[in-house]
């Protein structure tokens, strides 16, 4: 989901693993020649989905060990899911309660889904569709709550190690460590 942190601990965790960083809506910028939030201005969603489907195909493809952090939209689309799981990479859901995602997300205005509305309305809307296909895609569920950087980053290099994702080869299952999804008190487990 937007805001729930993939870029910030993203970029920590490959620095605590020594490997690249990338930030797939950059490299998107970089391709564009312009911001996402100009590009749905000027073309519409569909257009910027076309862009992010080829670009985050060609991340997917690189060789080196990196952290990709992908839009939060990237799900949307089938084949977009169907890469990152068939990827070989280690495919993880940072998920983060409705209610921190809208106290990070109120003042945001670079963001084109969460412009011109309620912004908790929207987010609400996106977690309802988006969440059930995060968790179709993700191998491993981390619920973000309150903890650090820090401590996200510990339980993630702690919980790749052992699933062969740093320093081995890693085949996609999913994590029998899933998190409780937000609000439900309850352990969450889904095949994929």
């Amino acid at each position: 989901m937007p805001g729930c942190g993939k870029s910030t601990v993203g970029r920590h965790l490959a620095k605590h693993l020594g490997w690249s960083f990338v930030d797939a809506d950059v490299e998107i910028e970089r391709d564009l020649g312009h911001t996402i939030r100009e590009h749905f201005d000027r073309f519409g969603e569909v257009s910027f989905r076309d862009v992010e489907q080829r670009v985050l195909a060609q991340l997917l493809d690189r060789g080196d060990p990196l952290v990709l952090a992908t839009g939060g939209g990237a799900v949307l689309r089938e084949a977009n899911r169907e890469a990152m799981r068939g990827s070989g990479h280690v495919v993880i859901y940072l998920c983060a309660a409705l209610e921190e995602l809208v106290r990070r997300l109120r003042q945001d205005v670079s963001r084109p889904l969460l412009q011109g509305v309620d912004p908790a309305l929207r987010l609400r809307e996106l977690f309802r569709v988006r969440d059930p296909l995060y968790r179709e895609t993700a191998g491993m569920v981390l619920e973000t709550g309150r903890s650090t950087v820090s401590q996200l980053v510990a339980q993630l290099s702690g919980r790749l190690a052992p699933a062969g994702g740093v320093g081995g080869s890693y085949t996609p299952a999913h994590d029998s460590q899933h998190a409780q999804a937000p609000g439900t008190g309850e352990g969450t487990h889904r095949p994929g």
